[in-house]
C-alpha cells in the first residue's frame, strides 16, 4: 500500500512517499525524488498522523544539519536563452511572461517557446517541460522498448508512456502498459535500458522474486551497476 503527499518544511515543498508494509516499526529515508516513510501495515489509523508529525520534526533536524539534502526537491530555475540538455538532445529555451492563468509552451526544431504565467506555480514549469520533451522522446523510447522486448522477453506490450513521475523510475501495469519517468531521460542510455528491462521482466514475473531477478540478470548481467548509478545520480535527473 502506498500514497503520496507533500509536506512544507520551512517554506520548502517536500514530496513524501508513505509505504505500508509488513514491518514492526517506522522508518524514514531521503530518497532521490521523495522522502520515504515506511509504516507497519497494521498501524492503527489514529497513529498515522503521529508518525507524520514525527517525520516533520525529523526533516527539520535534517535541514538544520544538511540543508542541501532537501534542495533537490525544489523547482529548477530556467533562464531565457538557456540550453537544456536532456540525454543526447539539446533544447534552447525561449521564455516570455504573461498574466495568464497557466503556463504554456511548444517545441519546434529544438527550440522550446515558453509563455510562463506570473500566477501559476513555479514547479509547473518543470511539468510543462517534461510533457513537451516526453512527446519528443516517446517514439525513440517506444522503439527501444520494442527492441529489448524482442531480444529478451517477447511479451505483449500494450502501450509505452513517458510520465512526469518523481517517486519511481518506471512501472508495469496488469494491462501490460510500460510507464517510464521522464526523469530517466537524463540518464545514460544503458541505465535507461536497465529500467526498461526491469519493467519488461515484470510482464513475466509481477513480483521481485528470485525468478524475476534472474530474468533481469540474464538480460543485463551488470544491472547492479545501473542501479548504483541511479542511486548516486538520481538527484541530477529532474526537470
Amino acid at each position: 500500500m502506498e500514497e503520496t503527499f507533500d509536506l512544507h518544511i520551512q517554506g520548502c515543498r517536500v514530496p513524501i512517499r508513505l509505504i505500508r508494509e509488513r514491518r514492526h516499526n517506522a522508518r524514514a529515508a531521503v530518497g532521490a525524488h521523495a522522502v520515504i516513510l515506511r509504516l507497519p501495515l497494521l498501524l492503527p489509523k489514529e497513529q498515522k498522523q503521529a508518525q507524520i508529525n514525527w517525520l516533520e520534526n525529523w526533516l527539520l533536524r535534517i535541514m538544520a544539519r544538511k540543508p542541501e539534502l532537501l534542495q533537490r526537491f525544489q523547482p529548477r530555475q530556467y533562464q531565457h536563452g538557456e540550453v537544456l540538455v536532456v540525454g543526447e538532445r539539446h533544447y534552447t529555451l525561449h521564455i516570455e511572461y504573461s498574466d495568464k492563468m497557466s503556463h504554456r509552451g511548444h517545441l519546434q526544431r529544438g527550440v522550446i517557446r515558453l509563455q510562463l504565467s506570473t500566477r501559476a506555480p513555479e514547479e509547473a514549469v518543470g511539468q510543462l517541460l517534461s510533457r513537451l520533451i516526453a512527446k519528443d522522446y516517446l517514439p525513440h523510447i517506444t522503439a527501444r522498448v520494442a527492441t529489448l522486448n524482442a531480444q529478451f522477453f517477447r511479451k505483449k506490450v500494450n502501450t509505452v508512456a513517458l510520465k512526469h513521475t518523481r517517486s519511481r523510475w518506471g512501472s508495469c501495469s496488469s494491462y501490460s502498459n510500460i510507464n517510464l519517468s521522464t526523469q530517466l531521460l537524463f540518464a545514460p542510455t544503458d541505465v535507461q535500458d536497465y529500467v526498461i528491462i526491469h519493467e519488461l521482466a515484470h510482464l513475466a514475473e509481477a513480483n521481485h522474486s528470485p525468478r524475476f531477478w534472474k530474468l533481469v540478470r540474464d538480460a543485463m548481467p551488470d544491472y547492479k551497476n545501473k542501479e548504483k548509478w541511479l542511486r548516486d545520480n538520481a538527484h541530477l535527473c529532474r526537470f
